[in-house]
């Protein structure tokens, strides 16, 4: 594989794992974060294959000033996996923080919206760029207290839908990959540290993995180029729904 990778988030989960998969594939990464010491673990194992790359995606004139950053060997990026995003809180709409959801509402759709515009002209430089954004299935379904972080990843499937129609004259693939349960430090995260809360999250069963994600991202753009995985939705075997997960007692 001869890509040029662009991953946000890529300091942890979902994020790392596929940097570290893609670059083990032949990829040259830029692996981008919020955390420096964790990217420059991922630059240390990789050396000159992976470029780090640190900023807020909630910072506009970060995000730009990054994109323009990039040395002569990691500017032709022709795949960008959207990973970066959080859950901020678990709490009824009437209870819900304002900082919690615009937190979610900046990383998760702002975020996602410069960065993928900071790298279009290098996507669709020949035709040849391929857009997968990492979304939830709390993108495809509403459950109790999830309201802004579900009404955020709904608006991550809904700009999938529309970067796909209206890239389509283009030739850019345009795909969305929808985990449900994946243990990583997103259950952290939103319950702001108690690591006893979110463990209790993935209790009882066996949930999936970054790893797991990683590989059906790495199958995802390994495809012919005239397959386009538009939108796909992963789970634990033992989950049904965002409600739904069978237990042990």
């Amino acid at each position: 594989m001869e890509h040029i990778v662009f991953i946000t988030g890529a300091s942890s989960g979902i994020g790392r794992a596929t940097a570290l998969l893609l670059a083990e594939k032949g990829c040259r990464i830029v692996a981008c974060g919020r955390r420096e010491s964790r990217l420059a673990a991922l630059k240390q194992q990789w050396g000159e294959q992976i470029h780090t790359l640190c900023f807020d995606v909630r910072d506009r004139k970060s995000v730009r000033e990054a994109v323009d950053s990039l040395p002569p060997g990691f500017r032709e990026v022709d795949v960008l996996i959207n990973n970066a995003g959080n859950a901020h809180g678990l709490d009824p709409f009437d209870q819900a923080s304002l900082d919690d959801w615009d937190a979610m509402i900046d990383i998760n759709v702002k975020g996602l919206l410069y960065v993928t515009k900071a790298l279009l002209p290098s996507l669709l430089k020949d035709g040849r760029g391929h857009i997968i954004n990492i979304g939830s299935t709390a993108g495809k379904e509403v459950y109790p207290k999830g309201n802004v972080y579900c009404a955020s990843k709904h608006a991550v499937d809904a700009i999938n839908q529309a970067l796909r129609m209206d890239l389509n004259a283009h030739g850019i693939r345009v795909g969305a990959v929808n985990p449900g349960l994946v243990e990583t430090e997103f259950s952290q995260v939103r319950f702001k540290g108690d690591e006893a809360r979110a463990a209790q999250v993935y209790k009882g069963f066996r949930p999936l993995t970054p790893e797991d994600i990683a590989e059906i991202i790495h199958f995802v753009i390994t495809r012919p180029p005239h397959v386009n995985i538009a939108d796909l939705v992963v789970m634990p075997t033992d989950q049904a729904s965002s409600t739904l997960v069978r237990k042990e007692t």
